[in-house]
């Protein structure tokens, strides 16, 4: 608790925001005169490089810049271009454009911009935002990569539910999560922190692949991925959601925000889901998901004094509670139980000045503090962990009047706990890292951006990191734009939350190289192309990118079926990924997109060169949304083919208990249909059309606490056909 009232009294202390901003909105209008807004459009200051985009709403805001240059230029594909000139002291604006009627039959293209590559960023970054959360069932983080082709979500084991991401073939671990630029989700609320975050609070992802920025920290290997969530001076007012499924999961959401003067605003998101029964649909004896209770409540306010200064600051407390295993006593008189149960507590602020003298300098700092606590109970195991973290970020931003240098530096400090206690196995570290940093951006022209960036981290426990990066944009034309990237990554290993699936096995742990950390580079290419056909913009991406690793804790769940080991890497390990996309409009309203992966991901395990196990090889991804001509019906639909992928060895088994060494590719069909009432939607979809499932996917599952017990080698879907409905309710 003495970490929370540290970072309460430092967040008070620098109650600061970053400097006077222009906000607004874009709209187009119908053929009713009702105005729509426009996802996507480009807004910059006219002769500089300070530019950004309208979100779902057709939001905005823009830094001001010297007063002589306050033309705003608006742009979208297919509409007349405009040209504004704001006086120095407005400080919002809204903004009509006009379809441009030398195009053919050129109609609303917005909601084709459900996610979109952010041509600002010299990083590859794919924005997703809400309205492309709305086309699936959206209930956490976990499921917001549906109609994604770049991330995986993938069940870790059979019994308790948790879900990982996965980024260019390996694990999320490896992937840094942010709250608005902030690291969260990280050690041990990784296992289960992707149910932490509410689909209805978020209003967009980031995706980033490949080398990050540096001025966020040096955990990020194979890429980021920043959450954004709603704010209090939002258009949204109120905002209600109830979710029903046919597997008895209910989730109930709700926010609303309050303006109590021209400077301050806040808002209260609340969140709880439930699944009060327990099905066996493969009859295994075990729940095919465990019975979860969740309450999540985040009170966030923001502050704007309009002279230079904003702040945003505010606190979230999650409790949950996971019932799963064995529904009926098993053949010896037990009944194998899953308890977990998990308390977070996170407080943040986010403040900044802008020097009024100097437009083009501002000091922004960023707190963080949490603690988490998790006792589990698997079987007759016992894991119980707790961590306590404090993290801050000052950071320093000037550019010339040109905008062809920026320059930002700063300084960070980051407090990390922890306590991991399970069987004869204790962990108890504390980490402390001061660390400073440097970015500096280059842009000649509206053509080319060279980001080079480092930074320096003193670890108290694993010495100095130097963590270089470096990321290349260049435009050949106004469609077709190439990024280059390269850089390291650094991450310390929570041996046992790690891994927290192997819990739920009979599998001993043993620890030949007690683990420190895991350090790699990362480097690879992104080529986005548009294309105008019939007037509508297809956009093709191809990237590739790989990752070696240079130190790293292999877990070796192949030498011996009833052991997980955890050693040092003495050899190579790496991943290579492939992926082209495309997306288009093929008629009116109606938007497709296609996509291919392929992943080749190897680690030496022992004397032994293998492929990763329980990855797909391959994944294609086909989805379409259409929208009827008075946009109040919406259909949407994702169709995955998963590719084939290797099974670790079960030789060592009795027959009984022997699985393939391989699992072959299978299908995954969504699908969902929205009808819009005023303010209400009504929606009703189903997941996993075809019923597929993988095929027993507890090991020994007669047994739970013999020695061949394991539910950790998971590579489908554990639940079966499933139908939800609900409805959302939204006051502006």
């Amino acid at each position: 608790m003495r970490y929370l009232l540290c970072f309460t009294f430092f967040a008070i202390q620098f109650n600061v925001a970053i400097g006077q901003t222009l906000t607004g909105r874009v709209y187009e209008k119908d053929n009713n005169e009702n105005k729509i807004p426009l996802i996507g459009t480009n807004i910059y200051w006219l002769g500089t490089q300070t530019g950004t985009t309208s979100d779902e709403e057709g939001y905005f805001e823009l830094e001001k810049v010297d007063p002589e240059k306050l033309s705003l230029v608006i742009s979208y594909i297919g509409y007349q271009p405009d040209t504004v000139q704001v006086p120095i002291n407005q400080d919002s604006i809204e903004i009509t454009l006009s379809v441009n009627r030398e195009l053919k039959e050129v109609v609303v293209t917005g909601t084709s911009l459900s996610k979109f590559i952010d041509e600002l960023d010299a990083k590859p970054t794919e924005i997703i935002t809400s309205k492309e959360l709305l086309k699936a069932a959206c209930c956490n983080l976990s499921e917001s990569f549906t109609t994604n082709a770049s991330v995986d979500i993938q069940f870790q084991d059979a019994v308790t539910g948790a879900k990982q991401i996965q980024l260019l073939g390996l694990a999320g671990t490896y992937t840094q999560i942010l709250f608005e630029n902030i690291p969260t989700l990280n050690g041990i609320a990784n296992t289960f922190g992707l149910g932490y975050v509410p689909g209805p609070w978020m209003t967009s992802i980031s995706i980033s692949k490949g080398a990050a920025s540096v001025v966020n920290g040096y955990e990020s290997i194979t890429g980021q991925i920043n959450i954004d969530y709603k704010k209090p001076d939002d258009i949204e007012r109120f905002y209600f959601n109830a979710f029903q499924s046919s597997h008895f999961k209910t989730d109930l959401n709700a926010n609303a925000s309050v303006h109590l003067n021209e400077n301050l605003s806040s808002m209260l998101l609340a969140h709880t889901d439930f699944n009060v029964k327990a099905l066996d649909d493969n009859g295994d004896s075990f729940a095919d998901q465990p019975k979860v209770k969740q309450f999540n409540f985040l009170n966030r306010w923001k502050y704007e004094s309009f002279n230079g200064f904003r702040s945003q600051f505010g606190i979230q407390i999650l409790n949950e509670e996971r019932r799963g295993g064995q529904v009926t006593t098993g053949g010896q008189g037990r009944r194998y139980e899953i308890n977990i149960d998990s308390k977070h507590i996170e407080m943040f602020a986010k403040n900044g000045f802008v020097f009024s003298d100097e437009p083009y300098t501002s000091l922004g700092l960023i707190l963080n503090g949490h603690i988490h606590e998790q006792n589990s109970l698997f079987g007759l195991r016992q894991y119980n962990a707790e961590q306590n973290s404090f993290y801050s970020n000052l950071l320093f931003e000037t550019r010339t009047e040109d905008e062809i240098h920026s320059l930002t530096l700063g300084g960070s400090y980051v407090f990390d706990q922890y306590k991991e206690e399970f069987d004869s196995l204790n962990f108890f570290r504390k980490e402390s890292r001061p660390g400073l940093f440097v970015e500096y951006n280059f842009s000649p022209s509206n053509l080319l951006s060279i980001v080079p960036g480092a930074r320096v981290d003193f670890h108290n426990l694993y010495g100095t990191f130097f963590t270089p990066r470096m990321h290349v944009k260049y435009r050949f034309d106004d469609n077709t734009t190439i990024r280059l990237s390269a850089g390291k990554g650094i991450r310390s290993v929570n041996l046992i939350s790690d891994n927290l699936k192997y819990l739920a096995s009979s599998r001993n742990f043993v620890v030949v190289d007690r683990p420190t950390y895991e350090e790699g580079w990362n480097y690879g290419f992104n080529l986005t192309r548009y294309f105008s056909i019939d007037d509508r913009e297809m956009r093709i991406t191809l990237d590739f990118y790989r990752t070696d690793f240079v130190k790293q804790t292999v877990v070796d769940i192949d030498t011996d079926v009833r052991q997980v080991r955890f050693y040092n890497l003495n050899g190579k390990s790496y991943s290579n990924n492939y992926q082209i996309e495309l997306a288009y409009q093929l008629i009116p309203r109606l938007d497709i997109s296609a996509a291919f992966r392929y992943s080749d991901v190897k680690t030496q395990y022992d004397k032994q060169f293998l492929i990763k196990p329980l990855l797909s090889k391959y994944k294609f991804l086909i989805t379409a949304s259409y929208v009827n001509e008075h946009r109040d019906w919406f259909f949407d639909t994702s169709f995955l083919l998963n590719g084939n992928g290797r099974i670790p060895s079960t030789q060592q088994n009795p027959v009984e208990y022997q699985r393939p060494e391989s699992f072959s590719s299978f299908i995954n069909i969504n699908a969902q249909v929205t009808k819009k009432i005023n303010i209400v939607d009504l929606y009703l979809g189903v997941e996993n059309l075809l019923n597929y499932r993988q095929v027993s996917p507890i090991i020994a599952a007669d047994d739970p606490f013999g020695e061949y017990f394991d539910a950790s080698l998971v590579w489908g879907p554990i639940e079966g056909r499933r139908f939800y409905a609900g409805v959302r309710l939204s006051i502006l």
